[in-house]
């Protein structure tokens, strides 16, 4: 009977003891999903994780979330900070730039290691990053001119799209596509007198506008002509 009595008493003890390993366990199990992976470093050295989960130790590790879903980042350039294209005019442009993290062990390492929970605040990516996609557009604009750019849209966000592709895989990311929202010429008070590019801007701006004048002007003096001529005919 006493025997049986400390069978039972040790398998109690037993059960009790692995019900409270298996709550401790599953409170320091992490879970990765498909919208999120994270990396864990500390002890064990790094770990990327995205299906399935790891143990996370209080203190002997750290872990870094890594927002595996779309995002979308607007970029606008406009009026002083407008493109300059290839005949030296300025066009204001918004572009929307839809990126992800590249769901690859290494590329979620890179984001983790260089971007860190930024991945997970669009805006603070934002911050970051912004600058790539500024200078890709500036350096496809300067390779077209304004009525390219409006007449081959598609082509020039083929060009954004090949320029900053390589630049952000250093940081993880994969550009899935650009869109090209808003394409419009900057209004003429915003170009300087005191900038060279500028100011030929604004040359080819006022010779192209004043011709247009003349030909409207013309095709008017020669209607009115016409009209006239008409009614005399009539008369």
């Amino acid at each position: 009977m006493d025997n049986l009595s400390t069978i039972l008493s040790m398998s109690f003890f037993v059960l009790i003891a692995l019900i409270v390993v298996g709550i401790i366990f599953a409170s320091l199990y992490t879970r990765a999903s498909k919208e999120r992976s994270f990396v864990r470093t500390g002890m064990g050295g790094q770990k990327v994780i995205m299906n399935g989960g790891a143990v996370v130790l209080p203190v002997l590790h750290e872990v870094i979330p890594v927002n595996m879903n779309t995002l979308r980042l607007a970029v606008s350039r406009k009026e002083q900070q407008a493109l300059i294209t290839k005949d030296r005019m300025r066009v204001d442009v918004l572009a929307e730039f839809y990126l992800r993290v590249k769901p690859d062990a290494d590329a979620i390492a890179n984001a983790a290691q260089t971007l860190g929970t930024r991945t997970l605040d669009p805006e603070a990516l934002k911050d970051m990053i912004e600058g790539k996609f500024v200078d890709a557009l500036r350096s496809v604009a300067a390779e077209m001119e304004m009525a390219e750019l409006h007449e081959q849209r598609s082509q020039f966000v083929q060009k954004v799209q090949q320029v900053v592709s390589e630049d952000l895989l250093k940081n993880g990311l994969e550009l899935e596509s650009v869109s090209l929202t808003g394409l419009d010429q900057t209004h003429r008070n915003f170009f300087s007198q005191d900038n060279v590019f500028d100011a030929e801007g604004l040359a080819l701006m006022t010779r192209s506008i004043e011709a247009r004048r003349k030909e409207v002007n013309d095709v008017e003096q020669e209607t009115r002509v016409q009209i006239e001529t008409k009614n005399l005919e009539a008369e």
